[in-house]
């Protein structure tokens, strides 16, 4: 015979031992070491009744499966039932009725590896990339990377393509990294994309540092995200994409004009391309300078505490001193562009 080692076999020997021995449950849970909680409590109704009960819940279940045990008990009493919430879950659990709990979502996160700044000081610090998704006219999938610097606003980069994987991702990174120089930091969310093992060990490698924002936290990437919303309303949603060659011409156009047509407001109604003319570019420690700067015949500041932007971080007789508001004329501005 086999020993009653389980509470579940336990619990079915002193069941059995009440309706064919006689004897109480008090006996039968200390004969087979049962605590007398882990016996389950019956309804003193007639058995008749106790049926009645069981084929209502069933029923009540099997009408609408999406409801859980509180619900199912409600309408049982509705009918003029007495029935607990705990009596239908227990009936729901022997019968397999029992509603299936949503599984809490598995969010995969990147591990940043630099500390956040609270604003971007110079060009080239952050970087923000993201994706956004359009369609053709025939349902095809158009996925665009877009690269935007937080500090001038300048869209670095806008690459569209059927898919975008990691692989591809890594590519577009080393072109935007040989025409503009290396940022300090890029600031991405958990995207299966930007946490690849293989993107993430060439970043590393190449002194870049990741910042991932939190998940289901988008406004963290604020600036790509406000880019997103304007190219979408502006453009995306004006045009219709019969092939992707289309949509690559399209995108083309937009990021020239959103570069160097668009005045933005937060830059003083400037374009990013003119405001990153009229500021000084301080570049990373030991990288390679933009060939904005080479074009402008601007000598690179290799040492970011000696750049200009410490001006706000500069006192004078105990008062702070702000950096100052650099004026052009309007004829030298069009000399710059």
């Amino acid at each position: 015979m086999k020993k009653a080692v389980s509470v579940a076999h336990r619990r079915d020997l002193a069941r059995q031992a009440v309706s064919e021995r006689h004897c109480s449950q008090r006996q039968a849970c200390h004969y087979f070491n049962l605590h007398r909680s882990s016996y389950p409590h019956r309804m003193k109704y007639p058995k008749q009744v106790r049926q009645q009960v069981e084929e209502a819940i069933v029923r009540q279940s099997l009408e609408h499966p999406e409801l859980g045990a509180d619900k199912i008990g409600r309408l049982v009493r509705n009918h003029g039932m007495r029935v607990s919430n705990q009596r239908v879950r227990t009936l729901h659990r022997n019968d397999g009725l029992t509603v299936p709990s949503p599984k809490k979502k598995q969010c995969r996160r990147g591990a940043s590896t630099g500390k956040a700044p609270q604003k971007a000081s110079y060009r080239g610090l952050v970087w923000s990339w993201d994706f956004i998704h359009d369609r053709t006219v025939r349902r095809g999938s158009c996925r665009t990377l877009s690269i935007v610097d937080e500090f001038t606003r300048e869209c670095h980069l806008l690459h569209v393509d059927r898919s975008i994987g990691s692989k591809n991702v890594k590519e577009q990174l080393i072109g935007l990294i040989e025409e503009h120089g290396a940022s300090d930091y890029v600031r991405s969310d958990n995207g299966p994309e930007f946490i690849g093992k293989v993107l993430c060990k060439w970043i590393a490698q190449s002194e870049i540092k990741t910042l991932y924002i939190e998940p289901g936290c988008p406004w963290q990437n604020g600036y790509v995200e406000s880019f997103h919303d304007k190219f979408r309303r502006e453009r995306l949603a004006r045009e219709l994409f019969f092939t992707h060659s289309e949509c690559r011409v399209v995108v083309t156009d937009s990021r020239r004009k959103y570069n160097k047509v668009r005045p933005h407001r937060s830059l003083g109604m400037r374009t990013p391309a003119e405001f990153a003319r009229t500021r000084d570019q301080g570049t990373t420690g030991g990288r390679s300078a933009p060939k904005v700067l080479a074009n402008e015949n601007i000598k690179p500041n290799n040492n970011p505490k000696s750049s200009h932007l410490d001006w706000a971080k500069k006192w004078r007789g105990g008062k702070h001193v702000s950096e100052p508001e650099i004026r052009f004329h309007p004829f030298e501005v069009l000399k710059r562009l």
